[in-house]
Protein backbone atom coordinates (compact mmCIF):
# COMPACT_ATOMS: atom_id res chain seq x y z
CA UNK A 1 0.00 0.00 0.00
CA UNK A 2 1.51 3.57 -1.09
CA UNK A 3 2.39 6.22 1.72
CA UNK A 4 0.28 9.48 1.80
CA UNK A 5 3.97 10.87 0.27
CA UNK A 6 4.11 8.27 -2.29
CA UNK A 7 0.62 9.32 -3.14
CA UNK A 8 1.82 13.05 -3.35
CA UNK A 9 4.90 12.27 -5.31
CA UNK A 10 2.65 10.07 -7.92
CA UNK A 11 -0.02 12.16 -8.27
CA UNK A 12 1.26 15.68 -9.83
CA UNK A 13 3.62 14.14 -12.08
CA UNK A 14 1.21 14.53 -15.12
CA UNK A 15 1.93 18.22 -15.40
CA UNK A 16 5.73 18.26 -14.66
CA UNK A 17 6.38 18.03 -18.37
CA UNK A 18 4.07 21.16 -18.75
CA UNK A 19 6.02 22.65 -15.95
CA UNK A 20 9.12 22.29 -17.34
CA UNK A 21 7.83 23.88 -20.90
CA UNK A 22 6.12 27.27 -19.31
CA UNK A 23 10.09 28.19 -18.05
CA UNK A 24 11.59 30.92 -19.89
CA UNK A 25 14.31 28.99 -21.30
CA UNK A 26 15.17 32.37 -23.34
CA UNK A 27 16.03 33.77 -19.91
CA UNK A 28 17.65 30.59 -18.58
CA UNK A 29 19.77 30.22 -22.00
CA UNK A 30 20.99 33.48 -21.33
CA UNK A 31 21.62 33.01 -17.63
CA UNK A 32 23.64 29.83 -18.49
CA UNK A 33 25.39 31.44 -20.85
CA UNK A 34 26.77 34.06 -18.68
CA UNK A 35 26.71 32.46 -15.46
CA UNK A 36 27.82 28.81 -15.84
CA UNK A 37 24.21 28.74 -13.61
CA UNK A 38 20.04 29.86 -13.88
CA UNK A 39 17.67 29.56 -11.45
CA UNK A 40 14.42 27.34 -12.41
CA UNK A 41 11.38 29.20 -10.33
CA UNK A 42 8.86 26.94 -9.13
CA UNK A 43 10.06 23.25 -10.18
CA UNK A 44 8.24 21.63 -7.53
CA UNK A 45 5.23 22.24 -5.44
CA UNK A 46 5.37 22.42 -1.65
CA UNK A 47 3.75 19.55 -1.38
CA UNK A 48 5.69 17.73 -3.52
CA UNK A 49 8.97 18.33 -1.89
CA UNK A 50 7.79 17.49 1.12
CA UNK A 51 6.96 14.44 -0.31
CA UNK A 52 9.89 13.87 -1.80
CA UNK A 53 11.73 14.80 1.32
CA UNK A 54 9.62 12.32 3.74
CA UNK A 55 11.19 9.63 1.24
CA UNK A 56 14.74 9.96 2.88
CA UNK A 57 14.44 6.77 5.18
CA UNK A 58 12.36 4.53 2.65
CA UNK A 59 15.43 1.71 1.80
CA UNK A 60 13.19 0.09 -1.26
CA UNK A 61 13.40 3.18 -3.26
CA UNK A 62 17.34 3.41 -2.92
CA UNK A 63 20.68 1.72 -4.64
CA UNK A 64 23.11 3.25 -2.22
CA UNK A 65 23.70 5.76 1.03
CA UNK A 66 26.63 7.73 1.27
CA UNK A 67 28.05 9.24 4.80
CA UNK A 68 30.06 12.63 3.65
CA UNK A 69 32.09 11.91 6.27
CA UNK A 70 33.58 8.90 5.50
CA UNK A 71 34.99 10.31 1.86
CA UNK A 72 36.34 13.78 3.01
CA UNK A 73 33.34 15.10 0.77
CA UNK A 74 32.04 17.47 4.09
CA UNK A 75 29.31 16.43 6.21
CA UNK A 76 25.48 15.31 5.44
CA UNK A 77 24.46 11.96 3.42
CA UNK A 78 23.04 11.56 0.43
CA UNK A 79 21.20 8.34 -0.76
CA UNK A 80 21.16 7.56 -5.02
CA UNK A 81 17.69 6.74 -6.24
CA UNK A 82 17.59 2.69 -7.60
CA UNK A 83 15.90 2.31 -10.86
CA UNK A 84 12.78 2.12 -11.35
CA UNK A 85 13.05 5.70 -10.48
CA UNK A 86 9.69 7.34 -8.45
CA UNK A 87 8.05 8.63 -10.90
CA UNK A 88 8.39 12.71 -9.84
CA UNK A 89 12.30 12.08 -10.72
CA UNK A 90 11.54 9.53 -13.75
CA UNK A 91 9.48 12.42 -15.65
CA UNK A 92 12.05 15.20 -14.34
CA UNK A 93 14.54 13.71 -16.07
CA UNK A 94 13.54 13.45 -19.55
CA UNK A 95 11.41 17.15 -19.68
CA UNK A 96 14.66 18.84 -18.37
CA UNK A 97 17.01 16.76 -20.56
CA UNK A 98 15.35 17.72 -24.18
CA UNK A 99 15.97 21.63 -22.88
CA UNK A 100 19.13 21.64 -21.80
CA UNK A 101 20.43 19.16 -24.56
CA UNK A 102 19.98 22.19 -27.27
CA UNK A 103 22.65 23.95 -24.87
CA UNK A 104 25.06 21.34 -24.01
CA UNK A 105 25.72 20.65 -27.78
CA UNK A 106 26.38 24.73 -28.81
CA UNK A 107 28.56 24.35 -25.55
CA UNK A 108 30.40 21.68 -27.24
CA UNK A 109 30.26 23.48 -30.53
CA UNK A 110 31.86 26.51 -29.15
CA UNK A 111 34.67 24.96 -26.98
CA UNK A 112 35.75 22.43 -29.75
CA UNK A 113 34.42 19.39 -28.24
CA UNK A 114 33.83 16.46 -30.70
CA UNK A 115 30.82 14.55 -28.26
CA UNK A 116 27.12 16.18 -29.51
CA UNK A 117 23.67 14.63 -27.40
CA UNK A 118 21.34 12.90 -28.81
CA UNK A 119 17.68 14.41 -29.22
CA UNK A 120 16.03 12.08 -26.43
CA UNK A 121 17.14 11.16 -22.79
CA UNK A 122 16.73 7.41 -23.95
CA UNK A 123 19.04 7.72 -26.22
CA UNK A 124 21.69 9.52 -24.37
CA UNK A 125 21.26 7.00 -21.45
CA UNK A 126 21.64 3.93 -24.10
CA UNK A 127 24.91 5.60 -24.80
CA UNK A 128 25.70 5.17 -21.30
CA UNK A 129 24.64 1.72 -20.86
CA UNK A 130 26.58 0.17 -23.32
CA UNK A 131 29.56 1.74 -22.00
CA UNK A 132 28.95 0.23 -18.68
CA UNK A 133 27.85 3.00 -16.97
CA UNK A 134 24.22 1.42 -15.23
CA UNK A 135 23.68 3.11 -12.19
CA UNK A 136 20.87 6.03 -11.74
CA UNK A 137 22.59 8.86 -10.63
CA UNK A 138 19.76 11.12 -9.23
CA UNK A 139 19.87 11.50 -5.22
CA UNK A 140 18.56 12.48 -2.58
CA UNK A 141 21.01 14.86 0.12
CA UNK A 142 20.09 15.39 3.83
CA UNK A 143 21.90 17.81 5.77
CA UNK A 144 21.76 19.02 9.62
CA UNK A 145 23.39 21.60 11.63
CA UNK A 146 27.02 21.82 10.77
CA UNK A 147 26.89 20.05 7.72
CA UNK A 148 27.69 21.43 4.32
CA UNK A 149 29.01 19.62 0.92
CA UNK A 150 32.64 20.90 -0.76
CA UNK A 151 33.23 22.08 -4.08
CA UNK A 152 33.02 19.13 -6.34
CA UNK A 153 32.00 17.71 -9.95
CA UNK A 154 29.65 14.72 -10.59
CA UNK A 155 31.04 13.12 -13.74
CA UNK A 156 30.88 9.27 -12.86
CA UNK A 157 31.87 7.83 -15.84
CA UNK A 158 33.43 8.28 -19.57
CA UNK A 159 29.84 9.52 -21.11
CA UNK A 160 29.20 13.02 -19.16
CA UNK A 161 25.78 15.26 -20.02
CA UNK A 162 27.33 18.94 -18.94
CA UNK A 163 24.27 20.33 -17.43
CA UNK A 164 22.63 19.16 -14.53
CA UNK A 165 19.50 20.63 -11.69
CA UNK A 166 19.31 20.86 -8.29
CA UNK A 167 16.20 21.16 -6.43
CA UNK A 168 15.79 22.96 -3.00
CA UNK A 169 13.10 20.69 -1.40
CA UNK A 170 13.41 22.43 1.95
CA UNK A 171 12.21 26.51 2.65
CA UNK A 172 15.10 28.80 3.79
CA UNK A 173 14.75 30.28 7.05
CA UNK A 174 11.30 27.91 8.08
CA UNK A 175 13.00 25.09 7.72
CA UNK A 176 16.94 25.63 7.39
CA UNK A 177 19.79 28.74 8.08
CA UNK A 178 22.66 29.09 5.72
CA UNK A 179 23.22 26.00 3.56
CA UNK A 180 23.50 28.15 -0.01
CA UNK A 181 24.09 26.64 -3.41
CA UNK A 182 27.49 27.73 -4.21
CA UNK A 183 29.40 27.97 -7.45
CA UNK A 184 33.42 28.56 -8.29
CA UNK A 185 34.58 29.37 -12.02
CA UNK A 186 38.33 28.77 -12.53
CA UNK A 187 39.09 30.87 -15.27
CA UNK A 188 42.71 30.22 -17.15
CA UNK A 189 45.11 32.90 -15.27
CA UNK A 190 42.79 34.28 -13.31
CA UNK A 191 41.38 34.00 -9.58
CA UNK A 192 38.24 32.37 -8.59
CA UNK A 193 35.09 33.68 -8.74
CA UNK A 194 32.09 32.42 -6.60
CA UNK A 195 28.70 32.90 -7.38
CA UNK A 196 25.65 31.76 -3.99
CA UNK A 197 22.29 31.08 -5.92
CA UNK A 198 19.70 32.12 -3.86
CA UNK A 199 16.89 29.41 -3.74
CA UNK A 200 13.11 29.02 -2.21
CA UNK A 201 11.35 25.78 -1.42
CA UNK A 202 10.79 23.89 -4.83
CA UNK A 203 13.31 25.95 -7.03
CA UNK A 204 15.59 24.33 -9.34
CA UNK A 205 19.18 25.57 -10.13
CA UNK A 206 20.55 24.30 -13.47
CA UNK A 207 24.37 24.60 -13.76
CA UNK A 208 27.29 23.39 -15.61
CA UNK A 209 28.85 20.00 -14.06
CA UNK A 210 32.87 20.53 -15.06
CA UNK A 211 33.23 22.66 -17.78
CA UNK A 212 31.77 25.87 -19.63
CA UNK A 213 32.37 28.10 -22.61
CA UNK A 214 32.96 31.69 -22.17
CA UNK A 215 33.63 34.02 -25.02
CA UNK A 216 37.51 36.20 -25.22
CA UNK A 217 39.07 38.62 -27.29
CA UNK A 218 40.43 35.09 -29.64
CA UNK A 219 36.78 33.09 -29.53
CA UNK A 220 35.52 30.85 -26.52
CA UNK A 221 38.33 28.86 -24.32
CA UNK A 222 37.39 26.91 -21.01
CA UNK A 223 36.22 27.27 -17.57
CA UNK A 224 36.15 24.87 -14.83
CA UNK A 225 33.32 24.74 -13.04
CA UNK A 226 32.16 23.14 -8.62
CA UNK A 227 29.64 23.28 -6.60
CA UNK A 228 28.65 22.68 -3.15
CA UNK A 229 26.69 23.98 -0.05
CA UNK A 230 27.94 26.08 2.66
CA UNK A 231 27.42 25.08 6.07
CA UNK A 232 23.86 24.64 7.60
CA UNK A 233 23.33 26.75 10.85
CA UNK A 234 20.43 25.11 11.87
CA UNK A 235 17.39 23.24 11.38
CA UNK A 236 17.39 20.68 8.00
CA UNK A 237 17.91 20.62 4.69
CA UNK A 238 16.89 18.51 1.59
CA UNK A 239 17.70 18.63 -2.05
CA UNK A 240 17.36 16.32 -4.97
CA UNK A 241 19.85 16.54 -7.64
CA UNK A 242 19.00 15.33 -10.96
CA UNK A 243 22.05 14.24 -13.06
CA UNK A 244 21.36 12.89 -16.41
CA UNK A 245 24.18 10.80 -16.83
CA UNK A 246 24.51 7.43 -15.21
CA UNK A 247 27.21 6.07 -12.87
CA UNK A 248 29.87 2.98 -13.77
Amino acid sequence: MKTSAQNVVSRSESDIAARVAAIDWTETTSDLDAQGCAVLKGLLTAEECRALAARYPDDGIFRSRIVMGRHGFGRGEYRYFAYPLPQLIGELRPALYSRLQPIANRWNEAMDIDIRYPQSHEAFLARCHEAGQLRPTPLLLQYGVGDYNCLHQDLYGEHVFPLQVAILLSEPRRDFDGGEFVLTEQRPRMQSRAEVVPLRQGDGVAFAVHVRPVQGTRGFYRVNMRHGVSRIRSGHRHTVGVIFHDAK
